[in-house]
């Protein structure tokens, strides 16, 4: 038989924390709604609170429940609605609170959409967090312009990368493998690339590959306003100035962008000549 001290049976039991909310990583593909995975249309349009991104589109949008409640944390180029530190931050503080809720990404939340650092952070808070993909927005690109991104006789290795610079703006350079990604046998697709894009191809050619490698940017894939670009990497940084590329854009590099099939009507397909 246990001791019991004076007074212990009357105490009262210690209160229970109050659960903490779930937080939902969820991605909403490259665009076009209706390349949402049926799990995540399901989630968003059940969801109370949703934190969406910059790159999501209206039609995804337009799945989220009438009712909830949406937060913009939107990072373009320069200019961050939040910082990602403070992202984290505020789904911990909302998660604490007892809401659960959606963070909308566009692509998918672990291909360039930092799903991993957020994931990280609200497991180092405590704060449980599942993860529903999303079509890449390279595999959307692919799909949208006819351009293979592997092919049985050109490419059997798929390169993402990402085109970002690292360290201070003025200094120009992107901190990547030069040498592996001017590898021949594989397909080199670039985020975030188009303010680099001069030294991308200056620096694979200088590793290289070859001038004539094909190469095409493809601006807002999958969506109405879609366009993609077809050159060759010492063609590709001309035409994208002559054609006003702006991001959201891939860069597709590697002989599998010259294995392109159109697809039916073609919209927005710019065949660019050999010569910028």
């Amino acid at each position: 038989m246990n001791d019991v001290s004076p007074g212990a049976a009357s105490a009262a039991p210690p209160a229970s924390p109050a659960p903490w909310g779930l937080v939902t990583l969820v991605g909403a593909g490259p665009g076009d709604a209706e390349l949402l995975t049926l799990k995540a249309a399901r989630v968003l349009g059940s969801a109370e609170l949703v934190l969406y991104d910059h790159l999501v589109s209206d039609a995804v949008l337009a799945h989220i429940a009438p009712g909830a409640e949406r937060i913009y944390v939107g990072k373009q180029s320069r200019n961050h609605t939040l910082p990602q530190e403070g992202i984290i931050e505020l789904m911990v503080r909302l998660a604490r609170q007892g809401r659960s809720l959606v963070r909308l990404k566009g692509g998918d939340p672990f291909v360039f959409g930092r799903g991993g650092e957020e994931a990280e952070g609200l497991a180092a808070a405590g704060i449980a967090c599942e993860t529903i993909p999303g079509i890449s927005a390279a595999q959307g690109a692919a799909a949208a312009t006819g351009i293979p991104l592997t092919h049985r006789e050109t490419a059997g290795m798929l390169v993402y990368a990402t085109g970002h610079l690292q360290g201070a703006q003025e200094d120009r350079t992107v901190q990547l493998d030069w040498e592996a990604l001017a590898r021949p046998w594989q397909t080199v697709v670039i985020y975030m690339g188009v303010g680099t894009l001069p030294v991308v191809c200056e620096q694979l050619v200088a590793h290289g590959l070859p001038e004539t490698t094909p190469a095409a940017l493809v601006e807002r894939a999958t969506l109405p306003e879609q366009r993609c670009i077809v050159g060759t990497v010492a063609t590709l940084p001309s035409l994208g100035v002559r054609y006003g590329v702006k991001p959201p854009a891939l860069i597709m590099i590697g002989e599998a962008v010259g294995r392109q099939v159109v697809p039916p009507g073609g919209a927005g397909m710019v065949s660019g000549p050999a010569t910028a």
